[in-house]
């Protein structure tokens, strides 16, 4: 992993960054994919412990060497492909990933199909690489419920003071992949500040769009009236 890691030469890589060292042979999808599930594994899973991921996807590794495959015989795609993106644990996807919004009784509800929003990033190119954690339903369970908490998953930790300043709700867990470097992108998805709040609070970029403008088909609902997806990001770049 060391040796990938010299090849990205620093971790805040922007897309576009990345899609340059991809198309001049510096770095490839997989090599990226297995540098963050390194990382998942050190820091999330082990040593600090952020309890940001819920589930890793089994396939993303093949599924980025496909993509590294078609980039040499047919060229990319976009600006996406080969990209890694964590999703929220409310947004379905039709793979070996469950969708629970952190809810022990949604534990094993694997979806039929992907909702429109992952449909779009896997025709763009992007590796799923997971599912993050989430305050439970979209703290639709409790009024005195912690964010970043769920039965599933347990409690997000802000990378900046784990255990001990806010982490943020209800898309903690992706912006706090995003803060600590376990991926590029990740999706989250927001009713009321639940995108705009963990991203103030882990010191990155998150964006509520125009409620309506994606689809919110395949998204676990709180609200249809508010809930929006929306990404999470390092930088505005």
């Amino acid at each position: 992993m060391e040796l990938i890691f010299n090849k990205i030469l620093k971790e805040e890589l922007t897309i576009k960054e990345i899609q340059e060292a991809f198309e001049t042979g510096v770095l490839t999808s997989k090599e990226l994919v297995m540098y963050y599930l390194y990382r998942i594994a050190n820091y999330d899973q082990s040593g600090s412990k952020l309890n940001s991921i819920l589930e890793i996807n089994p396939d993303a590794i093949f599924i980025a060497e496909g993509l590294d495959h078609e980039r040499k015989i047919k060229g990319a795609r976009g600006l996406l492909h080969g990209i890694p993106v964590l999703l929220k644990d409310n947004i379905e996807t039709k793979d070996k990933m469950h969708t629970s919004a952190g809810a022990l009784a949604l534990e094993n509800h694997l979806s039929t199909k992907d909702a429109f929003l992952v449909e779009k990033l896997r025709e763009a190119g992007a590796v799923i690489i997971g599912k993050t954690n989430m305050t439970e339903l979209a703290n639709g369970m409790s009024t005195t419920m912690w964010a970043g908490y769920s039965s599933r998953g347990g409690q997000t930790l802000n990378p900046y003071g784990p255990g001990e300043f806010f982490v943020g709700g209800s898309s903690s867990g992706s912006a706090v992949a995003v803060a600590a470097n376990l991926t590029i992108l990740s999706i989250g998805t927001e009713t009321d500040a639940s995108i705009l709040s963990p991203a103030i609070q882990n010191s990155v970029v998150g964006i509520k769009p125009t409620v309506g403008l994606i689809s919110r088909s395949g998204i676990i609902p709180f609200t249809y009236t508010q809930d929006t997806p929306g990404p999470f990001a390092r930088t505005v770049t």
